[in-house]
């Protein structure tokens, strides 16, 4: 009798942990969209480069500061001066702005704007970037195979007992955290506030980074599987917003940041307030020796 009950009893919670057909199904349809969001801004980029102070020549040339293989021996140059970049065609190169030939020198904005300055040569793409003190050019090819040899991500089995809601303690005044990155660099964050929430019989907290509690939230959080099955330096969390105090947390969704499909992207890290202890057994999985770190 008592393992009849006993079998009862984990039967019920095993069903209780099943999602439903409908979350699913909603489920796919998020993860097409992470993986269409990989192919097209994240898997086709093909180089990352720093740039120093006056000119940095671009092409195919071995003697240019910044090696291109499709381009033109000697294609241009970025001037970075008083942390503004120009763009310096050389003749005859084919540079675009806007599908607009470029043959004059022209001031290019940076992502930090919200709307960088995409220039075009050939099939490559090539925008000014910021990261702290560091201002870089990043490159994409658009006939790059990684999007299209690009391997679906792989996820833990869904649990419904890791979709929590967890309790908004909004932050008070200006609150910031220092939040790490890819390349070294620590920045001071603006934060919206904390979730705390149960899970696995522990109590746990986790600081939203930057995000905004009336349209929605975000959090960069690691925790015990980060030192077998998932990414080393973190997981990315989105959240809709705050309603009436709370916040629905869906660790399901937990994804990999664009640093784990190219060494190309400047990611954050889950800074010290968002480490945890407890295991969570859930959202995407990674692959240690094919991955990127």
């Amino acid at each position: 009798m008592a393992l009849e009950l006993l079998m009862c009893f984990a039967a019920a919670a095993a069903q209780e942990s099943a999602p439903s057909a409908e979350y699913r199904q909603s489920f796919e349809k998020w993860k097409a969209e992470l993986v269409q969001d990989r192919q097209r801004n994240w898997l086709p980029l093909a180089g990352l480069f720093w740039l120093k102070p006056g000119l940095n020549t671009f092409g195919s040339d071995a003697g240019n500061t910044i090696l291109l293989k499709k381009a033109p021996p000697w294609a241009g140059a970025f001037k970075l001066w008083d942390s503004k970049v120009t763009l310096l065609p050389s003749s005859g190169a084919a540079v675009m702005i806007g599908g607009k030939p470029v043959t004059t020198p022209v001031e290019l904005q940076s992502d930090g704007s919200g709307n960088p300055t995409v220039v075009e040569l050939g099939s490559l793409q090539m925008h000014v970037i910021q990261r702290g003190q560091r201002t870089g050019i990043r490159v994409k090819d658009l006939e790059s195979p990684a999007a299209s040899k690009y391997k679906e991500p792989v996820f833990f089995p869904l649990d419904s007992s890791y979709r929590v809601t967890a309790n908004w303690l909004p932050a008070e005044g200006k609150q910031t955290v220092d939040v790490p990155n890819a390349l070294g660099d620590v920045s001071a964050t603006p934060i919206a506030g904390t979730a705390v929430f149960e899970l696995n019989g522990q109590q746990v907290r986790l600081t939203d980074l930057g995000g905004d509690a009336a349209k929605g939230l975000f959090f960069v959080f690691s925790d015990s599987t980060s030192k077998t099955d998932t990414y080393p330096g973190g997981r990315f969390l989105d959240a809709d917003p705050v309603k009436n105090g709370a916040v629905v947390l869906d660790f399901n969704r937990a994804y990999n940041p664009p640093c784990s499909v190219t060494p190309y992207a400047t990611c954050p890290l889950a800074p010290k307030e968002n480490r945890l202890t407890v295991a969570i057994a859930a959202g995407e999985k990674y692959e240690r020796k094919s991955g990127h770190h």
